[in-house]
């Protein structure tokens, strides 16, 4: 069988399976609706103590940047418009209050989950999750029971929350399986943190497996064997040591510079969301953010954050880098991430709409007011400005119109900022990768958004099943592209980064190291792996081995071209790049 690897590693053992009652939450009509909103606010006040208790557990077991998802719950649980929501929905509608709580808490959940951006979209587990713990108070039902869990278990499960995850003993759990989940969930990322390979997405896995099963996990392929033979169990135990190994020396890289054997310096910076992202990025020693998705902070929630509540956001992200560079990505809203206090009309083509930089310019004063938080926030460390889908010359000059504007006003007001924040923006979309060499004249840097990017130039919605096969990072027109912009960049004098998932992708690092990137940005657990790699590559060889693929014809003939050289899974890879101490 096999699902989508979220956690590398190899787990072997007996499986757990945890069964979970459905909740049915009929709609009832009450007489007495002081009573039913005071059996809500009750039911509110007990979620926040169990959610403080796995804040606890979690900090003293896990670690703080783990604890803070439950801080976030609380937060939830704290918000006023919210509950609010949820109160008058019960006095208007004079309905019971784990109707209305689901009613309201789905309207935000449905919303996360149109959202493209994996990250974003996988927010809405946290919200399902703080729903569920109230209805179940209010219900007075009993939570999964994880105290039964015998040494090296391997759980499975229709989907596991960031509370089911928290309360999983790490010495007792070899491995967690799933039906539903993915990359970016907080149980994924937990699991991640905690060393658990994981896999999700394999379908009706809690009736085809049933407890005490013998199973081997694979986190990284997505592959799950059920009573394996003796042959297959050999294979995998050895294969399980030897990523332990690999994984012991991927450690030593900490505190060593990113350096490629013939001595050209790269950045690596991660992407984050939140400021409670950032822990995870200075265990994995990231040199800086590539990448701050501050919609995060416009989202789930009424009404536009103010100035000052963005400026604790990110002065708390530049506080905790200290003088490692952060670029904010002014705010990306639109296409799929909507937010009900800003009037974004509905399109037939959302994605090639009103959004992104587009919708700031079209809102000033709500850019306006991003961009005076972040100046506010720039004298408490290295803070960088970038701009998101810009296509046209005229885009750029208009946002740093706004920009300077902001800076005037800041000015007159008494109000510090930095005097030497470099601006830069994301090239995503062809017109710009086109024009790339007219727009370096006006900003400091570039970062490339392979994400849409792809999705622009092959003309493929990456969300679409069925043209899943069309949408790839090694088309020889992307790849071309990239080469393109890297260039303009250089010319122009200013350097070159990259925030895409492609950033990461052990395939390509290669390839960008050759044609020069200066940045890559990625999700911090690829870090140190990504170090690893470069620091065992000579960049005169891969610029050879780059031109090489501008040459081929199709996707599948570059990955394919790619895999026989690169493949992390081969021992020919492994073997060549020896770490260097």
């Amino acid at each position: 069988m096999k699902g989508l690897g979220v956690s590398p590693g190899i787990g072997i053992g007996k499986a757990f399976v945890i069964e979970k009652n459905s909740i049915d939450i009929n709609k009832s009509y009450v007489n007495d609706v002081k009573n039913e909103i005071d059996r809500l606010r009750n039911a509110v006040e007990l979620g926040k103590s169990q959610v403080n208790e796995l804040y606890l557990k979690t900090l003293n077991e896990v670690g703080e940047k783990e604890a803070q998802i439950f801080k976030s719950h609380e937060m939830m649980l704290e918000d006023d418009t919210f509950i609010s929501e949820v109160e008058s929905k019960i006095k208007t509608e004079k309905v019971n209050a784990d109707y209305a709580l689901r009613e309201v808490s789905l309207n935000y959940i449905k919303m996360f989950e149109k959202i493209e951006d994996e990250y974003l979209r996988q927010r809405s587990e946290d919200i399902n999750d703080v729903m569920t713990r109230v209805i179940k108070i209010l219900l007075g039902k009993k939570t999964a029971d994880y105290s039964k869990l015998n040494k090296d278990s391997i759980i499975i499960a229709k989907d596991l929350t960031p509370s089911d995850t928290a309360q999983i003993e790490k010495g007792k759990v070899a491995a967690m399986i799933t039906e539903m989940g993915g990359k970016t969930s907080h149980a994924a990322i937990i699991a991640r943190i905690m060393g658990i390979p994981t896999v999700v997405g394999l379908d009706s896995i809690t009736q085809k497996i049933k407890t005490n099963d013998v199973i081997i996990c694979d986190g990284k392929s997505g592959k799950v064997l059920i009573n394996p033979n003796e042959k297959q169990l050999n294979y995998y135990t050895q294969k399980k040591l030897r990523l332990e190994e690999i994984n012991n020396e991927l450690k030593k890289q900490i505190g060593l510079p990113t350096i490629s054997r013939d001595g050209f310096k790269v950045a690596l910076s991660a992407n984050i969301g939140t400021p409670h992202d950032v822990e995870m990025v200075l265990e994995n020693d990231a040199e800086g953010i590539g990448l701050f998705r501050s919609e995060f902070i416009f989202m789930n929630r009424n009404c536009q954050p103010t100035e000052d509540e963005q400026f604790e956001e990110y002065r708390e992200v530049l506080q905790k880098m200290g003088d490692k560079p952060v670029i904010i990505r002014t705010l990306d809203i639109g296409g799929d991430k909507d937010v009900p206090y800003i009037d974004i009309p509905k399109e037939m083509n959302p994605f090639l709409g009103y959004r992104a930089i587009r919708l700031c310019l079209g809102n000033v004063d709500v850019f306006r007011t991003q961009l005076r938080a972040i100046l506010r926030a720039s004298i408490y460390g290295n803070v960088k400005i970038m701009f998101p889908m810009i296509s046209t010359m005229k885009e750029l000059k208009d946002a740093k119109k706004i920009l300077e504007k902001s800076k005037d006003e800041l000015t007159k007001e008494g109000i510090p900022f930095s005097d030497n924040i470099e601006v830069g923006i994301m090239i995503e979309i062809p017109s710009a990768a086109i024009i790339s060499d007219l727009l370096a004249r006006e900003v400091d840097f570039f970062s490339i958004g392979t994400n849409d990017l792809i999705q622009y130039t092959l003309a493929v919605d990456r969300m679409n099943s069925k043209l899943s096969h069309l949408y790839s990072q090694y088309h020889p027109a992307m790849l071309r592209l990239i080469k393109g912009i890297i260039e303009n960049a250089h010319k122009a004098g200013i350097w070159c980064g990259m925030c895409g998932e492609a950033a990461g992708d052990p395939k390509l690092i290669p390839i960008f190291l050759g044609m020069g990137l200066d940045e890559f940005s990625m999700n911090s657990p690829s870090i140190l792996k990504t170090r690893y790699i470069i620091r065992n590559l000579n960049k005169n060889e891969m610029e050879k081995i780059a031109e090489k693929t501008l040459n081929m014809e199709t996707a599948v003939e570059v990955e394919d071209y790619l895999s026989c050289l690169f493949s992390d899974e081969s021992d020919s890879y492994l073997n060549r790049c020896k770490l260097r101490s």
